[in-house]
Formats: C-alpha cells, sequence, structure tokens
C-alpha cells in the first residue's frame, strides 16, 4: 500500500525547526492557542497554495500506479477557489500519515469537489477511516461516501478527534470496483477540548459536525473565522418565525479572562474568538414578545434533521448577554422539549458584565424520527423576562471503532527535494548543532527518571485492566483506577482520556519537577508509565479522598475543628516547602481543598502539580499566562498575569475558609451578595458577624481566640496587595498558634500523635506572638504522622480528585 507522507516533507529546513522547536517544549511550554501553519495538504496539485490564510502545500512527490494526481478540464466558477481544481485519487486503500507533536482535540477537514476531468469524481465510493494513535483500531468517519451533488460545490467534512502524539493516518479505501479521491486536507490542534457535562462514556469523543449557525447573524465565511469555519444563518431552522426578532450589538464582546476559565457550578465556559469569531456573540436570536404573546405562552425553537436515527449528538451552544443589564436575564434551556439547563443571573460568573461570552456543551440523541430540537424560553422569576441564544453548533458522536491490516510502509525517499534545502547556510549548521547538544541534554534528562517507569501491562494488572468497580473518579482529563502492584502496595491510578486536549504539558510538569522533591505532606510518585502513547501516573493511595469530601462534597461525617486545624497545619506545611525548601522554588497554581488528599489516618497531602512552576524567592513574580480554578485564583495575578508564591498564599486563604464556613467558594445557588466565600466572609467579619457564616457542625467547638487567629490569618491571605499577604510560614506560624489555643482550653483533646503540639508545649507556649517567624522544620520533610520514613520519590500530576477528576 501507498505511504502518502505528510507536506513537511517537502521542506526539510522548517522541519528540522519543527524538531528542534518540539524538543525545547519539554522546557518552555506556552500554554497560548496559536494559528497552525502546517497539516494543510493541497492534494494531486505541484503547487502551494494560500486560501483564506492557510497555506496549503503541494503533495506532487508521488509516483504509484496506486494513486495519481487529477486536474479539472475547465476553468472552475469564480467563487470556487483553486485549491478544488486537483485532486488525488486512489484505486487502492491508501493513507496520508501525519506527525503529531502535541496530544489534544484535532481539527480534521476533508474537502471534495467532483469536478470535470479525465476521471468522472462524481462516482467515486469509498470510505474513509482515521487511525489517532499507534494502535490498529481507529474510527470510519465516512462510510459509503460520494461527493456527487446538485450544487457543484465543494463539499467540507469536518471532523474532531483526540489525536495522540505520534503517527497519525488517514486512509482512503475504496468500494469495490470504484476509486476515492480528496481535494484537500487539514489537520491542526482545536483551541479548546470537548467535555460535556452529560457525556457518559469510556470512548474517547469523536465528532462530526453537522451544524453550525450562527443565530441572528449573517452567514459567516472561512476568511472571517479564525478557525476557518462556515457558520449559516438561522432563518431555515426556526420552527416559527415570528416567535424571535434579532438583536445586533454596536460594541465588541467582553471576553472574561480571555476564555480560560470553566465556572465550576455552572459548567459554563468563557469563550474567546478562537471558539466562535466576533460576529456570533455581536447578534442574537430573542424572544419576540408582544401584547398578544406573552412571555410564558411560547419558546424559541430551532429545528434539525440528524443523520441517523437515535444518534447521540454532542450540542455547544454560545451565549453572549448583549440584550439587557448583566444578570437581569434568567432563562431555560430545552433539548426535544425537555429542560436541559438554566441560563444566566446570578449563578453565572460570565453575567457581571454586559457582553460577556461563554458557551455550554451537552449532549442529547436524535429521536426515531431523526430529529432534534434546541429552544430557549424564559423564565417567571428573572427581572427580565426574555431569552436569547447566539449561536449554536450540533456535532454527531462518531461511535464504534474500526480496523485495518497493517500496512508496510514504502522505504523510498524523495531525495531530490532535500537537495533544494539551505545547505551552505552557516545559520542552519548552527541550528543543527544546537539541536543535537539540546536533544542529547534532554535524552539524560529523561534517563534520569527512567527509574520509575511501570510497564503498562503492570498497570493493567494492578487495575485489572481498568475494571470499572476500581474506578475512584472521573472527568474531563482521566480516570483514576484504586490498583495493587505486585509487591502488594495499595496505589490510586490515573489514566488520561484519549482526546480529553488536556495533560501532555502537565503530565510532564509532573514527572520533570516532582520527582526531585520529598515531603511529608505531598502526595508521593510510585511510578508513571508513557507506552503505547498512554499517560498514566501511579501515586500512592490516600484512603480518605479529598479535603471536599469531609467538607461538604459527600455525605461523610463532618470533622471537628483540631482535625480541621491539623489538617491546614499539614497543607500549609507542604506548600512551605514548595515556596522555600524545593530546587528553585515552585509555585503550586492550583491549590484548593479538592487537592488536599487525606491518608487513613488522616494526614494532609497536597497534590495536583501538573499547573506548577517554577519561580523563586529572590524573584518578585512570574509572567504567565493565568490558569487555575474559579474561586481561589489571586485577582491581582488574573489581572496582571504574574504569578508569585503569594497567589498561593491567596488560594490558601480561601481554602482556610472552607475549613471554617463548610462550603464551596463558589455557590450559585445563594443570593449574589452570598455567592463568592471570600467576600461574604470577609463582609461579615467587618460587620462583627463571623459566627454567623462559621459551619453549624462546629457550634461550640471553637475557642473565640482560636477563631480570631484563625480568621485574621485568612483575612491576611485575602489581602489585594501581593506584598501585604504573609508568607506560608507566616501562615504556618498563625495556624500553629491557633491550635494551640485550642489545645490550651481543650488539654483532653491531646494525644500522643499530634503532629504539631504536646502536652507541655500547649501550654508553655500559649502566648507567643504568631507570625514572629516563617521557619520549616528539618523533621517536616521526613517523618510521617505516625512515626515512618517517607522514602517514596515524590508526588502525582495534574488534577488529582477522587470525587470528579478533570
Amino acid at each position: 500500500m501507498e505511504n502518502l507522507h505528510n507536506c513537511r516533507t517537502l521542506v526539510p529546513m522548517f522541519s528540522l525547526l519543527a524538531l528542534l522547536l518540539h524538543l525545547s517544549s519539554f522546557h518552555s511550554l506556552s500554554l497560548a492557542y496559536e494559528l497552525p501553519d502546517e497539516n494543510f495538504i493541497n492534494c494531486g496539485s505541484d503547487a502551494a497554495i494560500n486560501f483564506t490564510g492557510r497555506t496549503f502545500i503541494a503533495d506532487d512527490y508521488f509516483s504509484s500506479q496506486k494513486s495519481k494526481a487529477v486536474k479539472a478540464s475547465n476553468q472552475l466558477p469564480d467563487n470556487i477557489s483553486t485549491l478544488y481544481q486537483t485532486a488525488r485519487i486512489f484505486s487502492q486503500q491508501s493513507y496520508y500519515k501525519f506527525e503529531i507533536s502535541e496530544n489534544g482535540t484535532y481539527f480534521v477537514r476533508l474537502h471534495f469537489l467532483a469536478f470535470s476531468s479525465s476521471v468522472n469524481l462524481s462516482t467515486a465510493f469509498f470510505d474513509v477511516l482515521a487511525f489517532p494513535n499507534v494502535s490498529n483500531s481507529g474510527f470510519k468517519l465516512l462510510s459509503n461516501f460520494t461527493a456527487k451533488n446538485s450544487s457543484n460545490s465543494p463539499l467540507i467534512k469536518e471532523f474532531f478527534l483526540g489525536i495522540d502524539p505520534g503517527t497519525f493516518k488517514i486512509y482512503f479505501v475504496p468500494q469495490a470496483s470504484s476509486f476515492a479521491f480528496v481535494n484537500a486536507i487539514e489537520v491542526f490542534l482545536a483551541p479548546a477540548s470537548f467535555s460535556p457535562e452529560n457525556y457518559n462514556s469510556s470512548l474517547p469523543l469523536v465528532l462530526h459536525t453537522i451544524y453550525r449557525v450562527n443565530v441572528g447573524g449573517q452567514k459567516i465565511t472561512p476568511d472571517n473565522d479564525k478557525r476557518w469555519r462556515n457558520w449559516e444563518q438561522d432563518d431555515r431552522y426556526l420552527s416559527d418565525p415570528n416567535s424571535a426578532k434579532e438583536f445586533h450589538y454596536p460594541g465588541e464582546p467582553s471576553y472574561y479572562n480571555n476564555g480560560e476559565l470553566n465556572d465550576p457550578v455552572t459548567h459554563f465556559i468563557a469563550a474567546n474568538d478562537f471558539i466562535a469569531p466576533d460576529s456570533v456573540y455581536r447578534t442574537a436570536k430573542e424572544m419576540n414578545i408582544t401584547p398578544s404573546r406573552p412571555f410564558n405562552s411560547f419558546n424559541i425553537t430551532w429545528s434539525f434533521n440528524a443523520a441517523r436515527r437515535n444518534a447521540r449528538h454532542l450540542v455547544r451552544v454560545h451565549f453572549c448577554d448583549i440584550i439587557g443589564q448583566p444578570g437581569n436575564i434568567v432563562f431555560n434551556l430545552y433539548s426535544n422539549g425537555n429542560f436541559s439547563k438554566k441560563v444566566g443571573g446570578s449563578q453565572s460568573l460570565f453575567d457581571t458584565q454586559s457582553g460577556t461570552p461563554f458557551y455550554y456543551d451537552f449532549v442529547v440523541s436524535s429521536n426515531e424520527s431523526q430529529h432534534i430540537s434546541i429552544s430557549v424560553g424564559a423564565r417567571t422569576n428573572s427581572t427580565n423576562k426574555t431569552a436569547f441564544l447566539n449561536g449554536l453548533e450540533m456535532l454527531e458522536i462518531m461511535e464504534g471503532s474500526v480496523s485495518v491490516s497493517d500496512v508496510k510502509e514504502s522505504v523510498k525517499k524523495n531525495v531530490g527535494l532535500v537537495v533544494g534545502s539551505v545547505v551552505g547556510s552557516l545559520s542552519f549548521i548552527c541550528i543543527l548543532a544546537f539541536g543535537i547538544l539540546f536533544g542529547l541534554k534532554h535524552i539524560r534528562r529523561l534517563t534520569a527518571i527512567r527509574g520509575l517507569k511501570i510497564s503498562f501491562a503492570e498497570v493493567q494488572r494492578a487495575t485489572n485492566n481498568f475494571d470499572d468497580e476500581k474506578l475512584l473518579g472521573e472527568g474531563g482529563f482521566g480516570n483514576v483506577y484504586r490498583g495493587t502492584l505486585l509487591d502488594g502496595r495499595e496505589v490510586a491510578v490515573k489514566r488520561a482520556k484519549k482526546g480529553s486536549g488536556q495533560g501532555l504539558r502537565e503530565f510532564h510538569t509532573e514527572i520533570k519537577i516532582l520527582s526531585k522533591i520529598h515531603h511529608r505532606h505531598l502526595v508521593s510518585l510510585i511510578g508513571y508509565c508513557d507506552q503505547k502513547s498512554e499517560m498514566i501516573i501511579v501515586y500512592e493511595f490516600m484512603e480518605n479522598g479529598t479535603l471536599t469530601d469531609h467538607l461538604y462534597g459527600s455525605d461523610l461525617p463532618r470533622m471537628p475543628w483540631k482535625q480541621r486545624l491539623e489538617i491546614c497545619l499539614g497543607a500549609a506545611r507542604g506548600l512551605d516547602y514548595l515556596h522555600t525548601v524545593a530546587a528553585g522554588a515552585i509555585i503550586h497554581r492550583d491549590v484548593k481543598s479538592n487537592n488536599i488528599l487525606l491518608d487513613k489516618y488522616n494526614v494532609a497531602k497536597v497534590a495536583d502539580f501538573g499547573l506548577s512552576k517554577h519561580g523563586s524567592v529572590d524573584e518578585t513574580h512570574v509572567v504567565t499566562k493565568v490558569k487555575g480554578t474559579l474561586g481561589y485564583l489571586d485577582p491581582d495575578y488574573m489581572m496582571s498575569e504574574q504569578l508569585s508564591e503569594k497567589s498561593d498564599v491567596y488560594s490558601f486563604g480561601v481554602v482556610l475558609l472552607e475549613v471554617l464556613c463548610g462550603r464551596p467558594p463558589i455557590d450559585g445557588n445563594l443570593p449574589r451578595d452570598e455567592m463568592n466565600l471570600a467576600e461574604w466572609v470577609l463582609h461579615c467579619k467587618t460587620k462583627g458577624l463571623l459566627e454567623q457564616v462559621v459551619d453549624s457542625s462546629l457550634e461550640g467547638q471553637i475557642d473565640a481566640n482560636s477563631l480570631r487567629v484563625f480568621s485574621d490569618t485568612a483575612e491576611k491571605c485575602l489581602r489585594k496587595e501581593v506584598n501585604d499577604r504573609p508568607t506560608m510560614g507566616n501562615v504556618l506560624s498563625d495556624l500553629e498558634y491557633a491550635l494551640r489555643l485550642h489545645l490550651a482550653l481543650n488539654p483532653r483533646e491531646l494525644s500522643s500523635e499530634d503532629s504539631t503540639a504536646n502536652a507541655s508545649s500547649a501550654f508553655i507556649n500559649v502566648e507567643r506572638l504568631p507570625s514572629l517567624s516563617s521557619t520549616v522544620n528539618a523533621d517536616d520533610t521526613a517523618v510521617s504522622a505516625v512515626g515512618s520514613v517517607d522514602t517514596t520519590p515524590s508526588q502525582v500530576f495534574s488534577q488529582l480528585k477522587f470525587g470528579d477528576a478533570r
């Protein structure tokens, strides 16, 4: 079978540069989404072409009896690009091969136009298969496909696939005595993955775009979309044209934090102009309410025909309140006539100002008649009783894998193409030398942690081949399983989900940074597995789950005050170690109660280092893209993008308030002024009403002095000015003081296992002023809560949570 190499073979110089940049990505990773500039192929052509900002490279370097290039025999109409005047046809099963360097969700677009030529392309009848990883299992993208259509316009088939680093192949398989063809191919990284709230499957998401609609606006062509997409007008899909009216916004959308945040309460996600063009968010269809048509008598409904009966579809709905005052519009979203979601109001973090775009992903099935309807309708409790929609995308979930026989690849090389490179360039030699030295250095670094590698076979055995009965938690990033190694150790195994669009950088960050640090209050790394394009971390099993579980996230009994204080002390010790002792100093960047895990003795251990950054206590800040979790993010960091260890201090202050109040940092079910925990508690503290927000299960347990020191510590952590916040060492000292105050009045709670106080020190040191020191106890780096020695290598990688792993 023919091996159709990707376009980068044509320009070896650029291929080398891409390789060097790939090597360097392990050391300097940018999390910002950038416009792709490769993997655009002009099939069957001998020349590159620029089309709507993309350069499609020719694939004329093939000469085989199994494929040939064809060219249109007639001049194409002026409205059709010259991209469609050539095609490559295949008489036998053949494939294009792409080298993928970054894990994530990818756009895959196939362009077809059955133009007039020496071969009648309209008679082509074929399948298209995609193999996104190293196994021989893939997905059938198109089945029994023909490009014949009455409009004589190009057909563009768009898919989203989760693709691992390595080789990605697209197969063209002719049916019977027919043939296959394609005019152009695009493969590039998407700006965001799809994580629908109600999608339950262990299979990766493979999506086929069916509809993409600009509601209330005009048709949008690829040259007006940063991802080169077509958006239709919505009028043809409206069930009742009189039910809606158009609304046009004269201003620009106000993107929330550049579209990086996910609201954990509502599951709405902040959008940016890569998710959808500005013009989608500047227009909308609003309910057409009249005296004869009151708000509670109708909904706006859009109706669509699905490709198959009872097929599952992912629907992405786009919202941007350009109609009323922020937070005044609350309405319902429906699918197939059933309530799906409440939209807007005080529960949404994206309704704080006008014109803030966000979107929501969910799954809906077509019925027996292959019909899907999406509706919006007003709520009676809304200040402004109306509803609106800005945009809609509908993608069919491709379910069921296929396989093909293994094919030996051609070893022919196009030597002549290499001759065209800039051979004698001094800059080329310098870059090559740098790349070799850099690559050797990189290899040595990988070898240094190879002792932590665990085979995929052992991971499978430990988890009984990832048995669902061993599942501890699942989420957008992957699943966490309980396992038992051959030596009898109980472990937690986190396996990245295919196509999550997250994790490769986080995986490398965890492995590189955390294999070097050891502390009793940091979760220990047992090993990792990267075979077969897997990203798996094996870490010590934490029997009692997350701190969140014991505060409000489950039906577990609520913890007493002394135990809460000891857990806060343990977490503070771990963070203080990261900031002051760990090599180079490390900023955690995602401190929250769900990332504080508890072992069987309820000893706290900080986890989730995938977003961590190397810093230095001597540096004022590190400039970086804002990442983290809503409710915990340092406002100064969000505004300035300048990260420091004081950002961790702020987040830990929020955790202290969670511990005190027993509620999440953001609660959309509460009144607007109570929704944000930090703002509400500090307001009550100022008014002298702190006792009213303390967790009711703690009634009668907290001494007034201990409460004062604890709440003052949290308040200092949450100061707006970064330089006014304490260090983690100061926080640790204050918390020790709060515990001693508590034990002074509750001596019966003293035990031999107390890690921060004993019978004598509790009374002798009770009057010591807090925050006088920020020292790290030497034994904190080795002794565990029960006196054992911690000698395991390091910690776990990103999003280590049991209840809802990302």
